[in-house]
């Protein structure tokens, strides 16, 4: 993990400069991020953050997200998480962006204008590798039973997964865009 790459953040102008990842979490500047969403039908892929993760470590989160590097393009930074966290790629679609802050906890805030992603898989077939220092474990869920978890233990999920959970009922990103 890079906790000390540059990430691109947003000026009050709204022009860009690279920031520091760990500054733009404790002073909760606005910067770019990606989230992926990979269905098999109505099933969500998502992943449970290991317990070394500087933030919301040990909770579920969406099958993965990031920041991308100072000048990498957001569907080059999906692309390139899923391969480093999960061990596999996709073909993607890009959803709309969307902007949150959330405190993740530990005197960090994320905010975040965020690009969503989503894929479709078959998870008979599809080899997850996920990345230890990153993945603690990985599994498909149904809207409705990841709704009733969230609903009766909401602390075991990460904020940014629970506003988009919120925002994207039944999970449909595609009817999002």
């Amino acid at each position: 993990m890079r906790d000390s790459i540059e990430i691109p953040a947003i000026a009050d102008d709204g022009s860009f400069f690279p920031v520091d990842k760990m500054r733009a979490h404790i002073e909760g500047l606005l910067h770019l991020a990606v989230s992926v969403f990979v269905f098999d039908g109505d099933r969500l892929l998502i992943q449970k953050r290991a317990a070394t993760k500087y933030h919301c470590a040990g909770q579920w989160a969406n099958t993965c997200c990031t920041h991308p590097y100072w000048e990498e393009a957001v569907e080059v930074c999906a692309e390139r998480r899923l391969q480093e966290e999960l061990g596999f790629t996709l073909p993607l679609t890009r959803h709309q962006t969307v902007e949150y802050e959330a405190d993740v906890g530990g005197g960090l805030r994320e905010h975040e204008r965020v690009t969503l992603f989503s894929a479709q898989a078959d998870a008979h077939t599809l080899t997850v590798r996920p990345q230890a220092s990153e993945v603690e474990a990985v599994r498909w869920i149904g809207s409705d039973e990841l709704a009733r978890e969230v609903a009766l233990h909401p602390g075991h999920f990460t904020p940014w997964f629970r506003i988009y959970l919120e925002r994207f009922p039944g999970l449909s990103l595609s009817r999002a865009a």
